[in-house]
């Protein structure tokens, strides 16, 4: 069943959020609810099976988050918490994403009944296991955050109860179901509890994605699709910078001393390699820390710290480990390869929100360049072609 509906401004009051959550949204600068949480937050607080995809940057973490936690201090909800294992099981695809989603839980119930009537858990790996379980049993938290792996590890060993969940969201759902995360998804979602309220969510998703996704997901399930891919559009310039391979490093670097001051997010699709670019920036004066899935806990928390604080104005990554990532100010994306159109949507995002404006940087060879057209056409993108001349970017000289 597919929802066709035509946007139209609410408050989060007309949508039924309570006070306290939207005194801390407002703490936030956050006064009206996004269209994707206008379609979503009424129908997941009745009950329903909820498919949805938005645009990066629209606000799909608050768009389950409140209305599951209104749920969760109702009296429906609220009689069998905690006790026998949590009522609210998010996963997630990626360790980062997990923690930015626990705190923005932790924010919205710092004040109100929510700080003294829910308790909230994160599970994730390169987390010490036994303080989790320790946690598990302590605190008998009625939300959990989680990725597959730590998740389907704990419920194996008996130490994670799922047989009370009765809401479960599926954040980045298309990652969760891609081949090298299935089979532990498919796991996890068959441990639990199958009379339950779930929700999937993404920036893209495929038709193959959808297909392995409802299985998952219970019936009815109500798909729900918003309008605001304008962002990509609209609040995003995308530039082409021609560079061979073998220079692209040191194209980068120029680019980066152009932007001076900017903040700047690098993907590469090999996380292989991720190390050795931030080693030949930092050997170039040029301060930039990594994120790659290897990494321990400590390292990736310390990169992601000195990135939001400016100690590194350079994040260089692979696009698992900063998918869903949500980092204020980022000016400029750059892509050292060129991605589907699933995967360049991703990567965009991640500059450009909370209406701010930003700059999608490709730097390709001739080959990528190409693939990078039918990426424009397909998403309806435009692209501008750039040149690095004395130290600045523009445009390149017209043909004679």
């Amino acid at each position: 069943m597919t929802l066709n509906s035509v946007f139209s401004s609410f408050s989060y009051t007309d949508l039924g959020i309570s006070p306290f959550f939207i005194r801390r949204l407002a703490e936030r600068g956050i006064h009206h609810p996004t269209e994707i949480q206008q379609l979503t937050i009424p129908r997941l607080l009745s009950g329903e099976n909820l498919l949805f995809r938005s645009a990066t940057g629209t606000g799909k973490t608050f768009a389950y988050l409140l209305p599951l936690f209104e749920r969760l201090l109702s009296a429906e909800v609220c009689s069998k918490t905690g006790a026998s294992g949590p009522t609210v099981l998010i996963i997630a695809p990626t360790l980062e994403l997990c923690s930015q989603i626990k705190e923005e839980g932790d924010f919205l119930m710092k004040e109100g009944p929510a700080r003294d009537l829910v308790t909230m858990s994160l599970l994730i790996g390169s987390a010490n296991m036994s303080r989790q379980i320790d946690t598990l049993k302590k605190n008998k938290p009625q939300v959990i955050v989680g990725n597959p792996a730590r998740l389907l590890q704990l419920s194996r060993m008996g130490k994670l109860k799922l047989g009370q969940v009765k809401a479960l969201v599926l954040d980045e759902g298309d990652r969760l179901i891609a081949d090298e995360l299935f089979s532990e998804t498919q796991d996890l979602v068959s441990r639990i509890n199958p009379i339950r309220q779930t929700a999937a969510c993404s920036a893209t998703m495929s038709a193959r994605s959808r297909d392995r996704l409802l299985p998952l997901m219970g019936e009815p399930i109500l798909t729900v699709v918003s309008e605001e891919q304008e962002i990509l559009r609209e609040r995003i310039q995308h530039w082409a910078l021609f560079s061979e391979t073998r220079n692209k490093i040191s194209v980068l670097c120029s680019f980066l001393r152009a932007t001076k001051g900017k903040k700047v997010l690098i993907f590469s699709n090999r996380g292989g390699q991720v190390g050795n670019i931030v080693s030949q920036l930092q050997y170039h004066q040029i301060a930039a820390v990594g994120l790659y899935g290897e990494m321990d806990k400590k390292t990736r928390k310390q990169a992601l710290e000195h990135f939001k604080t400016g100690k590194a104005r350079i994040l260089v990554s692979s696009d698992l480990a900063a998918r869903g990532l949500d980092i204020p100010g980022i000016t400029h994306v750059i892509a050292l390869d060129v991605p589907q159109g699933e995967g360049y949507i991703h990567r965009a995002g991640r500059t450009g929100r909370a209406g701010k404006r930003g700059i999608m940087v490709t730097l390709g060879d001739g080959e990528e360049l190409r693939r990078l057209a039918g990426v424009e056409k397909q998403l309806g993108i435009t692209v501008y072609p750039k040149v690095l001349y004395r130290g600045s970017i523009g445009a390149p000289p017209p043909p004679r």
